[in-house]
C-alpha cells in the first residue's frame, strides 16, 4: 500500500452525479489510465446505549473497503481504532446491549477502478439512504509509503483530470510527525473516507434543515 488522497469532487454545473463521474472516467481513458474492475467503501454507524461517566457518547464507525476483504476498520470518532477481521459485524450485533446501528446512517461508496503507471485511480458514487450525494476520487501512489516525499508527485498528477479541483495535503498526513519515518497505512486511507462521509451527511442534515 503506498500513499493515498481521497477527496470530494463537486458535481459540474448543469450535469447530474453520473454525468460528472462519466466525464472523470474519459478523463482517465484520455490520460491512458486501464480501468480494473471496481471498488466499494462502506460505513455503518453505532451509538452507545449507555455511559456511565457522564460523558457525551462517542460515536462507532465500522467501515469495510473492497481492498481489503478480510478485515474492517472499527473506528470511535476521535480515536482510538481496531482492525478487525471482516465478521467484527456479528460481534457488534451480539453487543446491541452496548452499541445501537444508527438506522439510515449507512454510508456507501461504489464505482470503477483505474489504473496509470504508479497510479491507482478510484472514482466512486457516495450514497446515502439508496440516494446519491456525492463523487469521491482516491489517488494512490504505489511505490512511496512516506507522504512527504510524494504528495507534489500526487497532487500534479491530479491537476491532469481534476484541474483547480485538486485538495491540500489531507490534514491525516500533516499530523504526522515531521523528520520522523511515519509511512502511511490503510487507517489513513479510511480516515479519510470517514472525513468525507461526515462532510457529506452535515450537507444532507443542512439541506433537510432547510427544506
Amino acid at each position: 500500500m503506498g500513499v493515498t488522497c481521497v477527496c470530494q469532487v463537486p458535481v459540474t454545473e448543469g450535469k447530474s452525479v453520473q454525468q460528472t463521474v462519466d466525464i472523470l472516467h474519459r478523463k482517465l481513458e484520455q490520460l491512458g489510465a486501464v480501468k480494473q474492475g471496481s471498488f466499494c467503501v462502506d460505513c455503518e454507524t453505532y451509538t452507545a446505549t449507555g455511559n456511565a461517566s457522564g460523558q457525551p457518547s462517542k460515536l462507532l464507525y465500522v467501515m469495510h473497503n473492497s481492498e481489503t476483504p478480510l478485515s474492517c476498520l472499527a473506528m470511535f470518532e476521535g480515536g482510538p481504532f481496531l482492525i478487525a477481521d471482516a465478521n467484527f459485524d456479528v460481534l457488534m450485533v451480539k453487543l446491541k446491549s452496548h452499541f445501537q446501528n444508527a438506522k439510515g446512517h449507512k454510508v456507501e461508496c461504489r464505482g470503477s477502478r483505474y489504473r496509470y503507471c504508479d497510479f491507482l485511480i478510484k472514482v466512486g458514487t457516495v450514497t446515502m439512504s439508496s440516494s446519491a450525494r456525492g463523487i469521491s476520487v482516491e489517488v494512490e501512489y504505489c511505490p512511496c509509503v512516506v507522504p512527504g516525499d510524494c504528495w507534489n508527485l500526487i497532487k500534479e498528477f491530479m491537476q491532469s483530470f481534476l484541474g483547480t479541483n485538486v485538495p491540500e495535503l489531507p490534514s491525516v498526513f500533516a499530523a504526522k510527525p515531521e523528520g520522523l519515518f511515519a509511512p502511511a497505512d490503510c487507517v489513513d486511507t479510511m480516515t479519510q473516507y470517514q472525513e468525507l462521509f461526515n462532510k457529506l451527511r452535515k450537507l444532507q442534515i443542512q439541506g433537510s434543515n432547510v427544506r
